[in-house]
């Protein structure tokens, strides 16, 4: 009668290490990444600097928008102020009365003829 013939391999100890070092490699890659990925911990801080320069410069445009809206409806037909539409005619035509001062402020360019 013929022995059934079954061999058990031990398994060797380096194999049984080879799922939990891979689940170690792949933790560390993630967690590496999360703390300094573009996403991560650190990239986070970067994002919300950001974010507040740019709430910053997000308030000065407001606020120079409106000023050139007030001082655009100034010059509306319906509203119209005399001394916004003096000054638009002579920054343009480059006149001034003969009465008057004019004082040129270094760092400007003026177109004087």
């Amino acid at each position: 009668m013929p022995r059934a013939a079954t061999r058990q391999r031990k398994q060797s100890f380096l194999r049984r290490l080879i799922t939990p070092a891979i689940a170690i490699a792949a933790l560390g890659y993630f967690g590496f990444h999360a703390m300094s990925g573009e996403l991560g911990m650190v990239g986070r801080a970067m994002i919300e600097r950001q974010v507040s320069e740019l709430e910053t410069e997000l308030e000065q445009l407001v606020a120079e928008r409106q000023e050139l809206v007030g001082r655009v409806s100034l010059l509306r037909p319906e509203s119209l102020d005399p001394d916004m539409l003096d000054e638009r005619a002579r920054l343009n035509l480059n006149l001034v009365n003969t009465n008057e001062l004019v004082v040129l402020r270094p760092g400007h360019r003026y177109n004087i003829n």
